[in-house]
């Protein structure tokens, strides 16, 4: 017989059979309804019927640049020392090269499937027609919880760049500094391993004037300088201030290191994109007026104004 059981606390209810085990996050309104059901095999998990996730809109958006698109319309990518395929089969997302363990500790969270994105868009398509048009265009744009570190290195690379080069930045940054997995990949380089470099070293990675910028920030981490609590609990202000410290960090990459690092929602990164969205769709709105879910409402608009560039003319 099946056991079961509901965790108010953890939003979890779930139940047990012979092959499998399907785990369903609730939320506690007037209509119980699952936010997310997976099984897991001996090598992949399934989440069933996933709504609002779509690889390309959430991995391809320039959020985060180490997953690669392969000839099937996979992902594969490298994420908290961990090397996984990502596929979308139907209605399901198909997670493979993972252990029922990894992804409770790790995948859950890092594509955001907790969070309700049905009823964050019913919230913010109210504040703005436009806003609401983005939605609807890009309904399966996640934020990925990222590696805090990784995050802060990527958009400090990401300065006056492209996604493509970002990316073998990236890479080269990977095989260079970051230790060699057992399926021949690379994890993300640690501060310490990083701190330690000259400009000189870093020259295989061509970084250019993004060399000196990255070593700071690896020794400013390293050192506790930079201090990541600040940047996860303190007020948006405080902690934008915080990551400010490193060279080469401005505002613009700071609220991105906040919003795709450390997860803070109400951050709103204005990069020229954005910045004539705002003049031109947003006038007299500021990114404050988007309210606590400013950061999917930014990947919303940014991702809208992207593939329809006419609309900023």
């Amino acid at each position: 017989m099946p056991e079961s059981r509901i965790d108010f606390y953890g939003t979890f209810c779930y139940y047990r059979s012979v092959n499998r085990l399907v785990w369903s996050a609730v939320t506690k309104n007037t209509n119980w309804r699952i936010l997310v059901e997976y099984i897991f095999l001996p090598d992949k998990t399934i989440v069933k019927n996933i709504n609002n996730f779509d690889p390309d809109q959430t991995l391809d958006c320039g959020q985060a640049f180490r997953w690669q698109k392969q000839a099937d319309n996979s992902y594969t990518g490298t994420a908290f020392g961990r090397t996984i395929n990502v596929a979308k089969v139907g209605g399901d997302l198909v997670i493979a090269n993972t252990t029922p363990q990894e992804f409770n500790t790790l995948w859950l969270k890092y594509f955001d499937l907790e969070t309700d994105y049905e009823q964050i868009k019913t919230e913010i398509k109210h504040l703005h027609p436009t806003l609401q048009k983005a939605a609807e265009f890009a309904p399966g744009i996640r934020i990925l919880r990222q590696e805090p570190f990784e995050a802060l290195v990527s958009f400090i690379i990401s300065q006056n760049n492209n996604i493509k080069r970002i990316k073998g930045i990236i890479d080269r940054l990977c095989a260079n500094f970051g230790q060699q997995l057992p399926d021949g990949t690379f994890a993300f380089p640690t501060p310490s391993a990083l701190a330690s470099l000259t400009p000189a070293e870093l020259e295989p990675i061509r970084a250019g004037f993004r060399h000196r910028y990255i070593i700071d920030c690896a020794q400013k981490v390293a050192s506790g300088q930079v201090d990541f609590e600040v940047c996860r609990f303190a007020p948006l202000p405080q902690a934008r201030a915080e990551l400010m410290k490193i060279c080469g960090v401005g505002t613009k990459v700071a609220d991105c290191v906040l919003l795709f690092g450390f997860y803070r929602l109400q951050s709103f990164p204005l990069d020229v994109w954005m910045k004539r969205a705002m003049q031109s769709l947003f006038l007299g709105l500021s990114p404050e007026d988007f309210g606590p879910y400013a950061g999917i409402a930014q990947q919303y608009i940014f991702h809208y104004c992207r593939m329809n560039p006419n609309i900023l003319e």
